[in-house]
């Protein structure tokens, strides 16, 4: 049968594997949702870079920047209090503008730990909507459902928080967040519910527990027991901040990365975002096991958790994936400069190389999908692999064109971020093209949210209002001012 093919980019660049040289001009075919071929191009071609799309690995589709309620340079511990400030609005219209940003910061692969419900529908109908804004948006989405049931407030009883508050404010900040969680069997029940009405290829549900310090025993062994019986994977926080850490050491004097192996969490499954704070011996285990770790650079300077020790994830052998966490450095989803950004704090000192090019582009590309999507595939340009690319504008990145030989890594990780996007292609389909998202109309629902989220704003003055006592409590919490622990 003849070879049918849909279209061919002729590039004057293309990088088509993180530890492959730069190749072209090449024409790249493709057929339907995959590459047919890539093969040199006679003459010239656009002035254009390609490459894959770039995976985010660990976020949660928050729809507006968190520094618009307050929450700029704050530790988590009451970072994640801000968020609730965020009015509930139309699950479909949040997520098809996270999304679409997403999309525009050069992400074609984006994993959407669901964290804040906006409960306006029951559950499922919520989850269904997301699923419809990623089929418009065009992005592949892993979907964690996030299962809790302790600790509001703090790493501990909140009722201490509560006590350190003037009155008014504790009755509102109780009222905001203190509600009986649902039993372990429903919050496992609740996954497979929203897996039967969404699960498919490009948007993968999983089980997302929260963190350790925020789910019981029973549940974490719940998820692991139903991880193994159905095959699906578990996206969970970990050992995000130095108070994570100091709470695991009290709470698991034999480690609580042991603790999670003894309970069967550990697996090739496992994404485990973060990881901060984690010591050698644990990442060892963590490699032993296959999990994957997904690190968030910007995030993590953002809100002052720290540095993740990417040189010794690489060094002790762990898969390392490449997450924004809704916190990029210019809270602008730009996966390109996050990239740059980890490249840099990362890659060594001096002639020290720690974690190279490749690795990054490895964890950029390749890991990260594995870790959304559960399946090997894809990270590369050649011929079978998802027709997922980036097309970048090179004579906007080169605009000196001083030399005619630079290898088009070097301006990859001195100068590109996502102005530089010319096109992004997600199974062989244009979702971005010039700064324009295609399935969406993006400005305009942009500005239908902020209208929404001006509106709830004044519902939410008395939690504004319970805001720095609730803060200030925290803070004496976690310097060890106040009793309670």
């Amino acid at each position: 049968m003849a070879e049918f093919i849909v279209r061919v980019i002729e590039v004057e660049h293309a990088l088509t594997a993180p530890d492959a040289a730069a190749v072209g001009p090449v024409g790249i075919a493709i057929d339907g949702d995959r590459i047919a071929r890539v093969a040199p191009h006679p003459g010239s071609a656009p002035s254009l870079l390609a490459m894959p799309v770039m995976c985010n690995a660990h976020d949660h589709a928050r729809a507006a920047r968190a520094s618009s309620i307050g929450g700029s340079c704050k530790p988590l511990e009451t970072w994640l209090h801000y968020l609730a400030m965020f009015p509930a609005v139309d699950p479909y219209l949040a997520a098809s503008v996270s999304l679409a940003r997403s999309a525009l910061g050069g992400q074609g692969i984006v994993m959407v730990h669901y964290t804040r419900v906006q409960g306006i529908t029951d559950y499922v109908t919520e989850a269904k909507a997301v699923a419809r804004a990623a089929r418009d948006v065009g992005v592949r989405v892993g979907f964690a459902v996030a299962l809790r049931d302790r600790y509001p407030l703090v790493y501990g009883p909140s009722e201490p928080i509560l006590d350190a508050m003037p009155a008014p404010a504790a009755d509102e900040i109780r009222r905001r967040f203190l509600r009986t969680p649902m039993p372990v069997a429903e919050q496992i029940a609740l996954v497979e519910a929203v897996a039967e009405e969404t699960d498919t290829p490009d948007f993968n549900v999983q089980y997302g527990p929260a963190a350790v310090q925020w789910c019981s025993d029973p549940l974490l062994r719940a998820v692991a027991e139903a991880s193994a019986r159905t095959g699906r994977r578990i996206h969970m926080h970990c050992l995000e901040t130095r108070y994570q850490r100091d709470w695991a050491d009290r709470e698991f004097p034999d480690g609580m990365i042991r603790y999670l192996d003894a309970i069967g969490l550990l697996s090739p499954r496992l994404t485990l975002a973060h990881c901060t704070w984690a010591r050698p011996d644990e990442l060892e285990l963590l490699a032993e096991r296959g999990v994957t770790i997904s690190v968030n650079t910007s995030s993590n300077l953002g809100i002052r958790s720290g540095i993740a020790p990417l040189a010794e994830m690489k060094r002790r052998g762990c898969r390392v994936a490449f997450g924004i966490d809704g916190l990029a450095l210019d809270e602008d989803d730009d996966c390109l400069r996050e990239m740059r950004l980890t490249h840099l704090l990362h890659g060594g000192r001096g002639f020290d190389v720690d974690v190279s090019r490749a690795d990054i582009l490895t964890s950029a590309w390749r890991n990260g999908r594995f870790s959304v999507l559960n399946r090997d595939d894809g990270g590369s340009l050649e011929a079978g692999a998802p027709a997922d690319v980036i097309l970048l504008d090179w004579a906007h990145i080169d605009d000196d064109r001083l030399r005619t030989d630079l290898d088009p890594r070097d301006l990859l990780f001195a100068r590109v971020t996502a102005d530089h996007i010319e096109e992004v292609i997600v199974g062989g389909v244009t979702i971005v093209r010039s700064g324009h998202v295609l399935g969406i109309d993006y400005l305009a629902m942009l500005q239908d949210l902020l209208a929404r989220f001006r509106a709830g704003m004044t519902e939410l003055a008395p939690l504004a209002a319970a805001m720095p006592a609730l803060e200030n409590a925290i803070a004496m919490h976690f310097s060890g001012e106040t009793p309670c622990c």
